[in-house]
């Protein structure tokens, strides 16, 4: 038997297992997972709608499985961010390894994490001790293919893939563990049954002996009966079995037709055991024996086949940790290799980005695309860019119409990074990224019944948990704050939250909205890093197309009519909305061109006069700074604060 595999600690490290130390990696909070739909839903799962289903071009079992995990642990180690991505920048490079990693090398193997766990449970089959032995023997394979590339990375791809492949298939590791499988197993009935070979054990060896030598006198009874009843064996006479409860016999099959010839001897010198329509069993008394010594050594065999197949499990066993070693190793080459896949294969190319360290204050993608949306059959994806700098654009405010790209642009940012730190490339011309140390995200409005929440409960909840754990290297992405409840008091709540952002926390941030007065913390926040943006969108007789093109400034108009009429409401509705919205313009800046947001574009209109004079961004800002200072957070009742709302609305319209 093969000696017991030696316990190695430097293979375990190098295998990359994850720390127990959570600070290694990005923290995500548990509303990023469905607002950039990272992972698939029951219906998508093997489709690009989701992150998981784009990455998702492993071919092994456990390198499928290792993308669910690092797209839920992010790295924030800079060192080992640009290590993954030197690796996905040599298999990118190398489209020969790459093709020949996937196509020949990965394909068929098992799954090695599932085997693994069988092999420390020692729960494991002989068959799929089988296929850890046919696993083991195509590692030289691997290495050979790895150890053949030569670009400038080539030093890195040995250390991290060929060494520790070299260390776990040493001679006295799974050299070991491959000389015990072809000793123990009888490959000769390999793939048909998965026995212990007799030459294993001489106590096996002697019981199939027996039974040979049993089933041999079981054939010449056999013919002994058919030249006794003058039948033809294996044609009107055939060898059957007799099943019961607890035995399983060998014997003799007649049929019903061939049996009325031999009734007589049959019933004066045999032994009949069963009759049905399609014949008699028997056996004479001879037979008998032999089928009940053979029924017994049958069984002799099995129960020390099992002994010696829990003795050959207990020393496979002790090379688990070898096996984890192997497992963690392929899964990393697989995946990183379906990172380049992806990045090789997409509609448009993919770039490596430039990771800087945390401390660094710049988030710049050129030519930024969402890689989901790009990916879909006849989807001409409009890129754009994102430049967050600190002190500059650090928190931007993304106002424009409905369907106009807000949603889409933060998202393919919060992507883009996401993709970065988990050592993918990016859908982009070119990105500088700094590290992430979280990503927080505050996206779509929808009740949580099952926890009992409602819309606004629920946003309010994820809010303040961006607020309390937030820090200024995080990036945080805001699709609307503050629909849940009146229009004023969401907006008070949405200003109140991004000035705290921007003063207290420091964050990266993100903020598309649709309470274009926001747009007035660019001015009221001065050396903050606000940052004003709008989608594009040009309105004509023939409707409103979207330009999904995103630019600097505000958005002066929300295009709320147009965005009906586009979704073709009756004609009579947009009529009366049109109408009612006439009536309101005049005294309050609730809907149509906003205040604040006119004040913010008018250094930007010739003149201008079409934006409003000093004395209404005043108004308005003075309005939104008494918002900021409600005592929201002490809980006023709803009645108090709907008599303090009107009497600020009363104030603004004086």
């Amino acid at each position: 038997m093969a000696e017991p595999a030696l316990r190695d600690e430097e293979m375990v490290e190098a295998g990359d297992l994850p720390a127990e130390d959570g600070q290694r990696f990005m923290r995500l909070d548990a509303s990023v997972e469905s607002a950039l739909n990272v992972l698939p839903s029951n219906s998508d799962a093997a489709t690009s709608f989701s992150l998981f289903g784009l990455l998702n071009k492993a071919v092994t079992p456990m390198g499928k499985a290792l993308l669910k995990t690092w797209l839920k642990q992010p790295l924030t180690g800079l060192a080992a961010i640009n290590e993954r991505h030197d690796c996905v920048e040599a298999l990118h490079g190398d489209a020969q390894l790459r093709v020949d990693l996937r196509g020949l090398h990965f394909r068929g193997m098992p799954d090695l994490g599932k085997l693994c766990t069988k092999l420390e449970k020692e729960k494991i089959s002989l068959q799929e001790l089988c296929q850890l032995y046919r696993a083991s023997v195509k590692l030289p394979q691997i290495e050979a293919a790895v150890v053949e590339h030569a670009g400038p990375h080539a030093a890195l791809m040995k250390a991290r893939f060929v060494d520790p492949l070299r260390a776990a298939h040493d001679p006295e590791r799974l050299g070991k563990f491959e000389e015990l499988l072809e000793a123990a197993v009888d490959m000769a009935r390999v793939p048909d049954e998965y026995l212990i070979a007799p030459t294993y054990d001489a106590g096996l060896a002697a019981i199939d002996e027996e039974k040979a030598a049993a089933e041999q006198q079981l054939n010449e009874l056999a013919a002994e009966a058919a030249h006794d009843l003058g039948l033809v064996l294996d044609k009107t006479l055939k060898m059957d079995w007799h099943k019961t409860s607890n035995q399983r016999l060998r014997c003799l099959r007649i049929t019903a037709k061939e049996e009325k010839t031999v009734r007589a001897k049959l019933r004066a010198k045999y032994l009949e055991i069963d009759t049905k329509k399609d014949g008699t069993k028997f056996f004479s008394k001879p037979m008998k024996a032999a089928a009940e010594r053979l029924q017994q050594l049958s069984r002799d065999y099995e129960k020390r086949q099992g002994e010696l197949l829990a003795q050959v499990v207990s020393v496979a066993a002790t090379f688990a940790e070898v096996w984890g070693l192997v497992r963690s190793t392929l899964a990393q080459l697989d995946l990183l290799a379906a990172f380049a896949e992806v990045a090789a294969a997409a509609p448009a190319p993919y770039t490596r980005p430039l990771m800087l360290p945390e401390t660094e204050g710049e988030i710049v993608l050129r030519g930024s695309r969402h890689p989901c949306l790009e990916a879909q059959e006849g989807v001409d994806f409009i890129p754009n860019d994102c430049l967050l700098t600190r002190g500059e654009s650090w928190f931007q405010i993304i106002t424009g119409p409905n369907m106009g790209g807000k949603s889409t642009f933060i998202r393919q940012v919060g992507l883009a990074v996401l993709m970065a730190q988990i050592g993918s490339f990016v859908p982009a011309d070119s990105a500088r990224i700094a590290v992430r140390d979280a990503l927080f995200a505050r996206v779509g409005a929808g009740d949580c019944q099952q926890r009992g929440l409602s819309t606004f409960m629920a946003e309010m909840l994820e809010t303040a948990a961006i607020l309390k754990d937030a820090t200024s290297r995080s990036l945080v992405i805001v699709d609307e704050l503050g629909r849940g409840t009146s229009t004023w008091e969401g907006m008070g709540l949405a200003w109140a939250i991004s000035e705290h952002l921007c003063r207290e926390v420091g964050c990266a941030t993100l903020f598309a909205t649709h309470f274009h007065d926001l747009a007035a913390l660019e001015s009221s926040l001065p050396g903050a890093g606000v940052a004003n943006l709008h989608v594009k969108a040009a309105e004509s007789e023939s409707g409103l197309t979207m330009l999904y093109q995103v630019h600097k400034g505000a958005s002066a108009q929300s295009y709320g009519l147009a965005v009906a009429r586009f979704a073709r409401l009756p004609p009579e509705v947009i009529e009366a909305a049109a109408k009612r919205l006439a009536e309101l313009e005049p005294g309050t800046a609730a809907v149509g061109a906003h205040p604040a947001a006119a004040a913010v574009c008018r250094a930007e209109a010739p003149g201008g006069a079409a934006c409003g004079g000093k004395e209404e961004e005043e108004a308005a800002r003075q309005l939104l700074q008494r918002f900021a200072e409600l005592p929201l957070e002490a809980g006023m009742p709803p009645d108090a604060l709907a008599v303090a709302l009107q009497q600020h609305a009363i104030e603004l319209c004086q």
